[in-house]
């Protein structure tokens, strides 16, 4: 499968040019792509478009390295303008008991659109099945209550249309965001592409809670365009809005319905495991209407982390924490240790990666910047995911550590200050220090609390083991 001409794909933002275009520094993992004298010209500026077999061939590796994404806005729509083959898509909505948030879902879609609404077994499905004939939908009602897994499967049987709209009954849809994830289907391999959720603005949203969702929302996966895969930071999709190609779900099985959580990250990586690309695009949006009562809240959170243990049954390989190269764990191990010779230690430990990154890029110009630049970033990557164990995926060892030592005290105030002394900084957040902190906290507390339960109950530490893995700075050369 080969991309179409004139597809266009733009250099990732943290992509860096060198040598005068003559190598391309960046992608997850970081790797160092040299390009030969008949790729370069094909690169115009941080563009390259698709015009024959080599610029495909460019075009491709740089997608699947992460080095670029989709030009979105330069692909043509899709269809095409006057297609006269029908809808391209099908809108399925699951939906439980939510008659309100469910008519301002359909009143939101564009008119005219094949609509599919599966009621999984509503206590009061009057109102469901009232609504549902007011907007011209189909209705398939369940008797037993399968899950959003199930009650997706159920409707993605009836899709005839190419393509599939899967949205939650909270989430309100832009005109645009649609037809614009729509445009990603020219890569023949792409077979899911998300927009970016964010925070519906309702009466009630503006309290402390809908402040804090608005800044760190579970389903919110951050401003910047990239291919969702285990290990990157953008690892996973939500499907609270997702668009699909039909064919490809229903060759991967569609939603594992045994799953009541967690059910689109199973999906998303078992897609990705057989070879297709799936696109995360910010520059469209779907907003969802967040959880704000407290009780309510916290229990969400803790259910999104009993999905963790399942994962872990399907997806051992790509299931973890925290993902550490050898030379960051030490970095933070000797940290960690607030010894006297920690800081000397975790010097020497930063000094010698980055002389070892710097002879992987020696036939660079200024190998030893770029080295150092690395190698920085990697040191944040593992304070951050070190933090991220202390308070969130291990914080019930952490409090009982906070006991009995004084190190582990020092290292978790350390480490719950300083994300929300960040986020500050930033300007990220709406909140004061104090409730952002509050709020910061009880979400870690509730998310590790039902990563915890899920692996009780399944007996097994796989969804708490870091996964230590070999990440040097990989070098390949593009001869097309």
């Amino acid at each position: 499968m080969t991309l179409p001409h004139g597809f266009v794909v733009t250099l990732d933002q943290h992509t860096r040019v060198l040598d005068q275009g003559r190598s391309l520094l960046g992608g997850c993992p970081t790797r160092l792509l040299k390009l030969s004298p008949r790729a370069r010209p094909l690169l115009a500026g941080r563009t390259v478009r698709v015009g024959d077999a080599a610029s495909a061939v460019l075009a491709d590796r740089l997608l699947e390295t992460g080095l670029a994404h989709p030009a979105v806005q330069a692909l043509p729509p899709h269809p095409a303008p006057g297609s006269s083959h029908g809808p391209s898509c099908t809108y399925v909505i699951p939906v439980r008991d939510r008659p309100r948030e469910l008519a301002r879902l359909l009143e939101s879609l564009p008119s005219g659109s094949p609509v599919i609404v599966v009621d999984d077994a509503s206590r009061h499905p009057d109102p469901i099945s009232a609504v549902a004939a007011q907007h011209g939908a189909h209705l398939v009602p369940l008797t037993v209550n399968v899950g959003p897994a199930g009650a997706r499967n159920a409707g993605l049987r009836l899709v005839t249309t190419p393509y599939v709209v899967f949205c939650d009954s909270d989430i309100v849809l832009p005109a645009r965001t649609v037809p614009t994830l729509l445009r990603h289907f020219a890569d023949p391999r792409v077979a899911l592409a998300v927009p970016r959720i964010t925070g519906l603005a309702t009466s009630r949203s503006s309290g402390w809670l809908g402040r804090y969702e608005s800044t760190r929302s579970s389903l919110d996966l951050g401003a910047h365009p990239a291919a969702v895969r285990p290990g990157t930071p953008v690892s996973w999709i939500p499907s609270a809005c997702m668009v699909a190609r039909v064919d490809a779900l229903v060759d991967g099985g569609g939603f594992d319905a045994r799953m009541r959580v967690g059910e689109d990250v199973d999906l998303c990586w078992r897609l990705g495991d057989k070879g297709r690309r799936i696109r995360y695009e910010p520059s469209v949006e779907a907003a969802h209407e967040h959880r704000i009562r407290l009780a309510d809240w916290f229990s969400r959170k803790a259910v999104y982390g009993t999905g963790a243990h399942p994962l872990a049954q399907r997806h051992p390989q790509h299931i973890a924490p925290a993902v550490l190269a050898p030379w960051n764990t030490a970095l933070l191990l000797a940290l960690l240790a607030q010894r006297r010779w920690s800081l000397p230690v975790a010097g020497a430990i930063w000094t010698l990666a980055a002389a070892r990154i710097a002879r992987k890029l020696e036939d660079t110009e200024h190998p030893v910047r770029h080295a150092a630049r690395l190698t920085a970033d990697g040191t944040v990557s593992a304070l951050a995911q070190g933090s991220a164990l202390l308070t969130r995926h291990w914080w019930p060892l952490t409090a009982i550590g906070c006991l009995t030592s004084q190190r582990v005290r020092r290292a978790t105030a350390l480490a719950a200050i300083t994300d929300i002394t960040l986020e500050h900084r930033r300007g990220r957040t709406r909140l004061d220090p104090i409730r952002y902190g509050v709020a910061r906290r009880l979400d870690d507390l509730a998310y590790g609390t039902g990563v915890w339960i899920s692996a009780f109950q399944g007996r097994s530490t796989i969804a708490l083991r870091p996964r230590i893995v070999l990440t040097p700075t990989r070098t390949r050369r593009q001869d097309r």
